[in-house]
């Protein structure tokens, strides 16, 4: 799978006009459509669910990258799988046992990434990171868009790639949160594989301009 991706996120797209802007997408050099589950219970906010999936999974020709901001995550991948998830990410923090929904996304057909947040060291992924497909590190406390970025995700992106080529993983890192034209060509070069955006893509005059300037 080739790097320096860009993955719009649906949670900063106008809901009135769902199946416009994912055509929009479909249409732009955006390689991943990225779609936010939050529960309000694991973050402090709600976002959407199955009924939105169906709509993404109707429209999008695109490969679908859904991250769970959730608890117990194990009892829903199946059917955002069944929904048209291609790659399915959990977080660290939210699984009691990792490997067992790692194991379960995967036997289901889909990619498995495991999500670290701002907080929770790299190193707590050393017996995992040769199962997982992707590592997404949040650059902002996951919850909200908008969010300023946290400097330190350079450090983290390093320490990751180092844990990935130490044990000879093929997994790709994601970023999110905060990523902008300012930041985006420095994360790339920090060893990104896939750069989540949402307000710097939607809110822009031209979003598949600037889809195409993130990747630049």
């Amino acid at each position: 799978m080739k790097t320096k991706m860009i993955a719009p996120s649906l949670l900063s797209a106008d809901f009135g006009n769902l199946e416009r802007d994912i055509e929009m997408l479909n249409q732009s050099q955006a390689d991943w459509i990225h779609v936010d589950v939050m529960d309000g219970r694991f973050v402090p906010n709600i976002s959407f669910g199955f009924p939105v999936m169906k709509t993404v999974q109707k429209f999008s020709k695109k490969f679908v990258d859904v991250h769970l901001m959730i608890v117990e995550p194990e009892k829903y991948v199946e059917e955002f799988i069944a929904q048209g998830a291609d790659l399915v990410s959990v977080h660290y923090e939210a699984c009691i046992h990792l490997h067992r929904v790692i194991s379960l996304i995967q036997e289901k057909g889909a990619k498995a990434g495991v999500v670290l947040n701002p907080s929770t060291p790299v190193l707590m992924l050393e017996d995992i990171i040769a199962d997982v497909d992707l590592v997404l590190l949040m650059s902002v406390n996951p919850g909200f868009g908008g969010q300023k970025f946290i400097e330190n995700t350079y450090k983290k992106i390093a320490e990751t790639k180092d844990l990935i080529l130490s044990n000879n993983s093929t997994a790709l890192i994601e970023v999110d949160g905060g990523v902008n034209l300012e930041n985006c060509g420095k994360l790339f070069d920090a060893g990104a594989d896939v750069l989540v955006a949402g307000n710097a893509v939607f809110s822009t005059d031209s979003p598949q301009k600037t889809i195409e300037l993130l990747k630049l």
